[in-house]
């Protein structure tokens, strides 16, 4: 059995096992439910040097995000885009070449902001999730917003779609290469090569795109 420590072992009704290594260098395990322990730790052990590089470089490579301050000056991500923030006396959350808070809501100032993201969020991708399933013919059955901050989007056995909100403040182009991911699900319920090549057919770069998720993911906070 692997020495190594599980940090968080989460059971659903997923198909296989998965091992995600966090920005806190820890060892999170995602497993069906009847998965026994015997056949987790077996499968860490056979991933144990993956396992063991991942954690390193988290543990010398990834700086903890500090949280943001609603204060004049603070740069905030949108679109792939850094803005400005600015408290003035208008009505409403705007961004244009900054991004412009109202003084009234500061009270609050976190949570109305983040309510803005999640309204810009929705919009933005359902727009784009529309454009691809009319290039597809792929058929989705709802969209919601989520509040993950890792898991980037999921697909139900429903055809129902989830994204982060945390999105809306990579580049449009990253959007799209998450929106495709999880229309491809629609096809294909795992991560198996049929299933990357359904998102390869739709959209050829994605690799490109899969990486700079990977390495700048980290950066999509507040």
């Amino acid at each position: 059995m692997s020495k190594i420590q599980i940090d968080k072992l989460i059971r659903s009704k997923r198909r296989s096992v998965a091992l995600v290594i966090t920005k806190q260098a820890t060892l999170e395990v995602r497993a069906p439910y009847r998965t026994s322990l015997e056949f987790i730790y077996d499968f860490i052990e056979k991933k144990e040097s993956w396992i063991l590089r991942k954690l390193e470089f988290m543990r010398q490579n990834v700086v903890q995000n500090i949280p943001k301050k609603i204060i004049d000056g603070e740069e905030f991500l949108y679109l792939g885009k850094t803005y400005r923030l600015q408290i003035s006396d208008c009505r409403k959350i705007t961004c244009t070449d900054f991004l412009q808070f109202p003084n009234h809501l500061l009270p609050a100032a976190k949570k109305y902001l983040m309510l803005w993201y999640r309204k810009q969020a929705l919009l933005t991708i359902t727009e784009r999730v529309d454009w691809y399933a009319n290039q597809t013919g792929l058929k989705y059955q709802t969209i919601k917003i989520t509040n993950a901050k890792t898991r980037w989007g999921s697909c139900s056995a429903r055809g129902g779609l989830n994204f982060s909100w945390y999105l809306i403040m990579a580049p449009l182009y990253i959007i799209d290469y998450v929106v495709v991911h999880e229309l491809a699900h629609l096809i294909e319920r795992n991560h198996s090569y049929r299933f990357w090549q359904q998102v390869k057919n739709i959209m050829p770069d994605y690799e490109a795109k899969r990486l700079w998720l990977k390495r700048n993911g980290h950066d999509l906070c507040l």
